[in-house]
């Protein structure tokens, strides 16, 4: 039972719709309810993924067993530092080690682009995530944007 991990195109059949699938659970999370097909493509319009591919970015798909899971991107947010965005598995797929998985690749592709430093921000009913990050070494800093869906900033450094 492991783990593979792959850049994959955010515009093509496994990124779109694994960031299709991301978005409609963080929208559902985020009104308490399911979330509206409308306001899905309303968030793909307002926070595209286009970045997410070299020399940008980056979008990871993780399969356990050879079973699609989930993904994981980063963007370069200034010279050295990566932003860690879009980090998601099916809830199936859950509590199987794969967000440790994707973080570890994530964190190995960013330092394989020269990157030294990763960033991210996440909201406070993501309490999952938030644990995931601070038990794999991401501490909590200043905000360092202006989401308005950010509550928690994390960053850690890369080797």
């Amino acid at each position: 039972m492991t783990w593979t991990v792959e850049a994959v195109d955010p515009n093509g059949p496994v990124g779109a719709s694994l960031l299709r699938e991301y978005y409609t659970e963080i929208v559902a999370r985020y009104w308490g309810r399911p979330a509206l097909r409308s306001e899905v493509e309303q968030v793909l319009l307002e926070e595209p993924s286009d970045d997410l591919v070299p020399p940008t970015g980056l979008l990871l798909a993780a399969s356990h067993d050879g079973e699609l899971g989930g993904c994981g991107g980063f963007r370069v947010l200034s010279p050295g530092v990566a932003e860690l965005t879009r980090v998601f598995l099916r809830p199936s797929m859950r509590g199987r080690g794969g967000g440790v998985a994707l973080l570890t690749a994530l964190e190995r592709a960013a330092v394989g682009m020269g990157l030294t430093t990763a960033r991210l921000d996440t909201r406070k009913d993501l309490v999952e995530a938030r644990r995931l990050y601070a038990r794999n070494g991401y501490v909590e800093i200043p905000a360092y944007n202006s989401s308005p869906y950010a509550d928690h900033w994390f960053e850690k450094r890369l080797a």
